[in-house]
């Protein structure tokens, strides 16, 4: 091994066997426009759910839905990611009877997406544009998986999502458990924005709902820890299904399924994010890994080695970070679990 010399900018440290293919398994952009430009006589929208060949767009002061279909020579173009995805901003083409077409998609700033099931070129997105993610959790029934917490927190971190912690059912607590309680996430409220809430006494609520304001934010965490209940006391008219009605033979219902982008008004969304927890048993590239512990970044120059994987090897920046507790240790316990195990792609 050799001495290590001045690394790259931050984002792209310690990515010697990785190359931008491997990435389509995790978390990847899709940002080309999809058309040069919006076509005139067109006007804005969001796309708030999207069910095969139908999309729900909110346009305009975000009261007015439309059920929107592609424009034909959209579905044409050669593409690696989905053409409409939740959360793309699009240019609609409007119809009698609260239809539509998209004309245009703008190109998307990330996104949170997953290889497609059946063609592993094309990214499926699973939420556009999303400006933060937070990940819910709570602090009892079910017990917290920090572990887990973890996986999901280096999926947001690849894709450079700004993130927050959620936890939940704070109700659960009694008033003298409460700062052990806390305790549990301290070494990530260290690094994270935490809102502990409570749907049953409002606890958390006015704050979390200040962090949601004027953004589109990706909910997810796993099953039973009220993600929702949340969801119902943040849009309580949302619990209403919508079905999508073939415009060509009037049958075929289809309640839409997938990610929802719950409009809170005002511009803030909200999506609900189902198929989150299959992305995080996706491999992660080993030379991507310590980059997505954001608290690892100001000490991966200073390892004496090129190749330091941070586990064993002398005169390792990392180890002395925690050694100092620059580094929180239960974090760095759960880097070497996913660092020493079959998880990681060498």
């Amino acid at each position: 091994m050799e001495r290590c010399p001045p690394l790259p900018s931050p984002h792209r440290a310690r990515q010697r066997n990785f190359s931008r293919s491997d990435a389509t398994n995790l978390i990847q952009g899709g940002r080309q426009a999809l058309q040069p430009q919006a076509p005139p006589d067109t006007v804005p929208g969001r796309v708030t759910r999207s069910h095969g060949l139908w999309h729900e767009v909110v346009v305009g002061d975000e009261t007015d839905v439309v059920i929107a279909t592609l424009r034909g020579q959209l579905k044409r173009q050669r593409r690696s990611t989905d053409i409409v995805a939740v959360g793309d901003r699009v240019w609609l083409t409007r119809l009698p009877d609260a239809e539509a077409v998209i004309e245009y998609v703008e190109p998307r700033t990330r996104t949170l997406g997953r290889t497609a099931r059946n063609t592993r070129d094309v990214e499926q997105v699973i939420l556009a544009n999303p400006d933060q993610v937070m990940f819910v959790f709570a602090i009892r029934q079910p017990e917290p998986h920090l572990r887990m917490l973890d996986r999901f927190i280096i999926l947001a971190e690849l894709q450079e999502i700004p993130i927050h912690l959620i936890v939940t059912k704070m109700d659960l607590v009694a008033p003298e458990e409460q700062q052990p309680a806390r305790a549990l996430f301290a070494d990530h409220a260290r690094i994270f924005p935490v809102h502990y809430v409570s749907t049953v006494t409002g606890e958390g609520m006015e704050d979390l709902e200040a962090a949601l304001a004027g953004k589109i934010s990706a909910l997810a965490g796993p099953s039973g820890v009220g993600k929702s209940s949340l969801l119902n006391l943040l849009d309580p008219e949302g619990r209403r299904e919508i079905n999508i009605v073939s415009a060509a033979t009037g049958k075929g219902k289809h309640t839409t399924v997938g990610a929802r982008l719950h409009n809170l008004g005002d511009g803030t969304f909200v999506a609900d994010t189902p198929g989150m927890r299959a992305i995080t048993m996706v491999a992660v590239p080993a030379g991507q890994l310590d980059w997505s512990f954001r608290e690892f970044r100001p000490f991966l120059r200073q390892c004496f080695y090129h190749d330091c994987s941070h586990v064993h090897e002398p005169d390792c920046a990392i180890r002395q970070a925690v050694e100092r507790d620059d580094i929180p240790r239960s974090r760095y316990e759960s880097y070497v679990s996913l660092r020493i195990g079959d998880e990681v792609m060498d």
